[in-house]
């Protein structure tokens, strides 16, 4: 009879769907995590904005993080941004930072720009106070001096907003790092000139003006924090081979480090527009080059990460997802711990 109780427990438990292990400030954590995907499987999913709400604004975003977190856990805590044209569950899956949540303990906000015109975009009027206002619920919930450090990620024009941002009053205190996915870097590695989507008959678009391209004053951010720059070989003319941050830092010279290689693509890319290299293909895996300034004063971190043969819009690959990771857990923190303001 015992056997057959066990039986019938273990049959419900397989058909009972996600496992809801707990609620941080109101947010079921389920494992699997919600409105995950695949591929073209991910089209219908973007239309989701999130789990989350924002009770200030009414506005969704989705929020991952480990299911089997203990109190007074630290964390690490990753704003998550999409790009231009762009919503947060296509971002949610572009770096797929909440596919290691639990490995890594991290807690990752993904918004979505409530600019639509003339395409979905960050908008300082717009989405500044709801982004610190998810940075506030992260802090309330999870608790401040439980966050080790805080990063923000930005695609695109996700990264132009960021590095708009880091400074700001409200989070100059707070954040530890910025992750630049093809979101420009300090020190830039120039944009090619024919850098964008391709036109509606595939041929590559018309070469960009010079100083077209976003911060092309590139001053240097007045904060202090730890940059990693990750872009598609096919985006920049070249990477440089020094960088301004680095020296702000006092690092060493460039180091190569070893090549990551990745058997299996990314989750997603631009459905409508693949093929202009540039733009970029469809996922695939790949190989990226790693490019180190190590011994960076008060271990900041400073890297750049180029993958091979990618354009714009190619889903990041796991082991590279996982590289970046690894670099962001490693780097010095405690801002929001030494008060955050």
């Amino acid at each position: 009879m015992k056997t057959k109780l066990f039986a019938l427990a273990a049959f419900g438990a397989l058909i009972a769907g996600p496992a809801l292990a707990r609620e941080v400030g109101g947010v079921a954590c389920a494992t699997p995590q919600p409105v995950r995907c695949d591929g073209e499987a991910c089209i219908a999913a973007l239309a989701d904005l999130g789990n989350a709400t924002d009770a200030k604004t009414g506005r969704k975003f989705f929020l991952d993080y480990p299911c089997d977190l203990k109190p007074g856990e630290k964390v690490t805590f990753i704003l998550n941004l999409h790009g231009a044209g762009s919503v947060g569950n296509w971002q949610r899956h572009y770096f797929p930072a909440s596919d290691y949540v639990q490995k890594y303990r991290l807690v990752v906000a993904t918004p979505t720009a409530a600019t639509t015109s003339p395409v979905r975009r960050w908008d300082g009027t717009a989405d500044d106070a709801y982004l610190q206002n998810i940075s506030d619920f992260v802090f309330d919930a999870f608790g401040k001096a439980n966050i080790r450090s805080m990063w923000l990620a930005g695609h695109s024009q996700g990264g132009f907003t960021s590095r708009r941002i880091v400074c700001s009053d409200y989070f100059r205190g707070k954040v530890d790092g910025w992750l630049s996915l093809s979101g420009g870097r300090i020190g830039q590695a120039p944009f090619v000139k024919q850098f964008g989507p391709p036109k509606p008959d595939g041929s590559p678009p018309d070469p960009r003006p010079a100083g077209a391209t976003p911060l092309s004053a590139d001053t240097p951010p007045a904060c202090d924090f730890s940059h990693i720059f990750e872009v598609g070989q096919w985006e920049i003319e070249s990477l440089p081979a020094t960088s301004t941050w680095a020296d702000k830092y006092r690092c060493g010279p460039r180091i190569r480090a070893k090549d990551i290689v990745d058997a299996k693509p990314g989750h997603v890319w631009d459905y409508a527009r693949a093929g202009y290299k540039v733009w970029g293909m469809k996922a695939r895996p790949g190989t990226a080059e790693v490019y180190d300034y190590p011994k960076c004063r008060d271990g900041r971190v400073v890297a750049d990460v180029v993958r091979m043969d990618k354009g714009h819009t190619e889903g990041l690959e796991p082991n590279v997802t996982e590289a970046l990771i690894k670099k962001i857990v490693a780097a010095p923190g405690g801002k929001a711990q030494s008060g955050g303001t």
